[in-house]
């Protein structure tokens, strides 16, 4: 790996609970380069939830600790809210999995991308928007003047998607955490956001996070993929050599993979080994 944009090590997000603490991230760590890593596991694994530890947006009840959580020179650790917001957006962003939640439904969607571009980049409204026009015109709209004009529930599923993506990159971020960003789109929409996302991370030289529950997706599309299991991560390897991964849960997940090409009346059940519980050594 080349110069390293994001650094984690030992994170660990706990949750009060009234039969005692609740540990969603028991340690995990990675370093994101200039490159595309996944993270994959099941739903509840603390794949999005070390997305949102890193953006700083957990809720107030969440204690976050971490050996390491270091954004290029900047340490994590210590910001506050104001930090966070100074960040979001400028240095690291944030592609969530439905953009009818994460846009607002009151204001048009150049207006939300033009927002971002003036809060970071300290602009007048007519940069803003020739930048938000310019910026959804990269994400091959095909008419950004139109989409300039509309509210999110005039878009799409795969429009709003490209949305979110110019809005998340109009300031120029380093880093990119994509959580479940195709999950609500049908399969020829998916890739055709995937290659946006492709383009636009190595034109601009990023790092991006793909969070995902999708073993096939990550393994097509990443460098590198991470496995989480109960908040750990159980196995790092290239996505290349995901097929030959030696971790039981990998394996198990592999299995479950339906193939259409080999035709089975039932699909493995994955067996779960209380061991997985440590760490790994």
């Amino acid at each position: 790996m080349s110069e390293i944009l994001l650094e984690v090590a030992d994170l660990r997000v706990t949750y009060p609970g009234e039969g005692g603490d609740f540990a969603a991230l028991r340690g995990i760590g990675f370093a994101l380069g200039r490159e595309r890593l996944g993270i994959v596991g099941e739903s509840g694994s603390g794949k999005s939830t070390a997305g949102r530890a890193i953006m700083g947006l957990l809720p107030p009840s969440a204690r976050v600790g971490a050996e390491v959580l270091r954004l290029g020179e900047t340490d994590l650790r210590g910001l506050d809210e104001a930090g966070f917001r100074r960040l979001r957006g400028r240095r690291i962003g944030m592609v969530l999995q439905d953009p009818k939640y994460a846009l607002n439904p009151l204001l048009r969607v150049g207006e939300q991308i033009a927002e971002t571009h003036r809060t970071h980049l300290r602009q007048g409204r007519r940069a803003a928007r020739q930048a938000a026009l310019a910026m959804l015109e990269s994400v091959h709209i095909r008419d950004p003047a139109r989409v300039y004009r509309a509210f999110p529930h005039e878009l799409s599923g795969g429009m709003g998607q490209r949305v979110m993506i110019a809005m998340m990159l109009i300031a120029g971020p380093e880093v990119l955490i994509a959580d479940e960003p195709t999950s609500a789109l049908d399969a020829s929409v998916q890739r055709q956001v995937l290659a946006i996302l492709d383009e636009q991370v190595r034109a601009r030289g990023m790092g991006l996070l793909l969070i995902s529950h999708n073993l096939h997706l990550v393994r097509a599309f990443c460098d590198r993929v991470l496995v989480m299991y109960a908040g750990r991560v159980v196995e790092s390897c290239r996505a290349s050599e995901l097929a030959a991964a030696r971790h039981p849960y990998t394996r198990g997940l592999l299995a479950a993979l339906p193939d259409l090409a080999h035709r089975r009346a039932r699909l493995p059940v994955l067996a779960r080994d209380p061991d997985w519980l440590e760490p790994v050594r």
